[in-house]
């Protein structure tokens, strides 16, 4: 179905000298992207606009980073994980609510000859602009809008369920926008035209990962670590493999985020009864459910049935990257990692 953005943006930049470049994939694949860095540097490109969801918007982070770079290889600018201080301006268009990337300075990219999927980013890919029209949402496809929602929830949950640090306004930032979710949940996956639940549901993702509910707490991530290398072992969507990964990480660390995940059930989920553990447990399982209320499976073997030495290889791949610890403490060894995602086949 058309949504008419296209043609928008055409109209919108009648009066400019434009070049256009199509066939970003759904995960941001570096050889492609080499090519828009080509086009940007012999046509002398001055600005950028990326018009799509998070992986067009991370791609155009990514040719912005690489259009001001006097080094050997772009890729050095996501495997040296220093900040990006400077990029080529640019602004976006968002057509797939989901990552946030409009308002943000982040972005995840896949080089799949290395079997690689990693996040980068800095003060200079922030966009100049971004558009945010919840009418697009009319013309997603349902699992694409199930796959927007999870990802945001999941978004807001790395930085939530950690430990306990004081930042009340932040937690409650942080319940606001997965009560939300929630609440706007059924309601868009039932009809994308209402114009209320899509723009509640469009504006969520975004404050999902704009920055504000990390400021003065600690953030988690290694869900979305174990998430990536699975997109980039099976190809499997990206929320999905969050899906996948959260129940075990949660349960596997359940010592160490239990007060959260209790104060998660209490605001969140409205369970009152039972000990601190207890709570914890069913804040877990009311995760589970979400996803499923969504049509998203979470086990690993739901989607491929070759998942046999997955969790060693994934393991092996932080060593080999050198990840000595992952998570809010940098607690998690590649050892734990094998371990978690394991329990998630």
């Amino acid at each position: 179905m058309k949504n008419g953005i296209y043609d928008q943006v055409k109209k919108a930049l009648s009066g400019f000298n434009v070049l256009e470049m199509g066939g970003i994939p759904p995960n941001p694949e570096y050889m492609v992207l080499l090519k828009a860095i080509e086009i940007v540097k012999t046509e002398n490109v001055t600005f950028l606009l990326a018009v799509g969801g998070g992986s067009v918007i991370d791609g155009t982070k990514f040719i912005s980073a690489a259009a001001l770079y006097d080094g050997d290889s772009p890729w050095d600018l996501v495997t040296k994980q220093v900040p990006i201080m400077k990029g080529m301006p640019f602004g976006t268009v968002l057509t797939l609510p989901a990552t946030g990337s409009e308002m943000n300075s982040g972005s995840v990219v896949t080089r799949k000859d290395t079997k690689e999927k990693l996040a980068f980013g800095g003060p200079g890919l922030f966009p100049q602009f971004s558009i945010l029209d919840p009418q697009v949402i009319a013309s997603i496809p349902q699992n694409q809008i199930a796959n927007g929602l999870a990802d945001a929830f999941v978004h807001v949950m790395e930085q939530y369920v950690t430990y306990p640090a004081d930042a009340m306004l932040n937690d409650r930032f942080s319940e606001g926008i997965m009560q939300t979710l929630i609440e706007v949940a059924p309601h868009i996956m039932k009809d994308p035209t209402n114009y209320k639940a899509a723009s509640n549901f469009m504006w969520s993702c975004t404050m999902a990962l704009n920055g504000l509910i990390q400021k003065g707490a600690p953030a988690d991530w290694a869900i979305h670590n174990m998430g990536h290398e699975l997109t980039m072992l099976f190809g499997i969507d990206h929320a999905r493999t969050l899906a996948i990964i959260t129940k075990s990480h949660y349960t596997y660390n359940l010592d160490s985020k239990k007060e959260k995940l209790a104060q998660f059930a209490e605001r969140v989920w409205g369970v009152t009864n039972g000990t601190v553990e207890e709570k914890a447990l069913a804040a877990i399982d009311k995760i589970e459910a979400f996803f499923h209320s969504l049509g998203i499976k979470t086990k690993l073997s739901d989607y491929t049935d070759k998942y046999e030495g997955t969790a060693e290889y994934i393991a092996n791949q932080f060593v080999e990257r050198g990840w000595k610890g992952m998570g809010e403490k940098r607690s998690l060894t590649p050892n734990d990692v094998a371990k978690i995602v394991k329990m998630a086949y």
